[in-house]
């Protein structure tokens, strides 16, 4: 058991330091386009791919260093593991940038949003300030860290699901 425990401990810390540092690469990136707040599906989509291709790649090296054998909890174990590290290192930058890098961040987001409500023909002013309220109340550092980490291990978890069913091989099969 123990045996087991280290690969798991070991890849989880390599890849979600690599999937940590990937994160915070498309985060620079946009930031210094000067797209930190209009962030299009195809910032989304690339993020997605990065995070789906370290854990993966971090489930197939844990395979490998158990003989070519695995079974889907393992998997999953070692693909939320990446996601949980990668996650922790990704809210930690995103804490530092909007408390020290870029303090008015979540303000300019905020203005952002509220223009584009205004823009919609469909929405009257009482329903931008319900909207601005409640997005308020959700933008507190502490709540973007805490969503940010349930996001980041439910995608984990699925991505872990979805690798590790594909390549799980148990000892006893042929």
């Amino acid at each position: 058991m123990e045996d087991q425990q280290k690969p798991t401990k070991k890849i989880a810390l390599n890849y979600g330091v690599y999937l940590g540092f990937a994160s915070i690469l498309i985060s620079v990136v946009m930031y210094a386009m000067g797209k930190q707040h209009e962030q299009g599906w195809e910032v989304g989509v690339l993020s997605f791919v990065v995070m789906a291709t370290i854990i993966v790649l971090g489930i197939k090296k844990y395979k490998e260093m158990n003989g070519g054998f695995m079974t889907l909890g393992q998997g999953i174990k070692t693909g939320v593991g990446i996601a949980l590290i990668g996650g922790i290192i990704s809210i930690i930058y995103t804490l530092i940038f909007i408390t020290f890098i870029e303090p008015d961040s979540l303000e300019q987001g905020m203005e952002i949003a509220r223009q584009k409500m205004m823009d919609n023909p469909n929405l009257s002013e009482e329903q931008i300030e319900a909207q601005m309220e409640m997005a308020e109340k959700f933008s507190g550092p502490g709540i973007i860290a805490a969503f940010g980490l349930l996001w980041t291990l439910f995608l984990g978890f699925i991505i872990s699901l979805i690798g590790s069913a594909i390549l799980q091989k148990k000892e006893n099969e042929y």
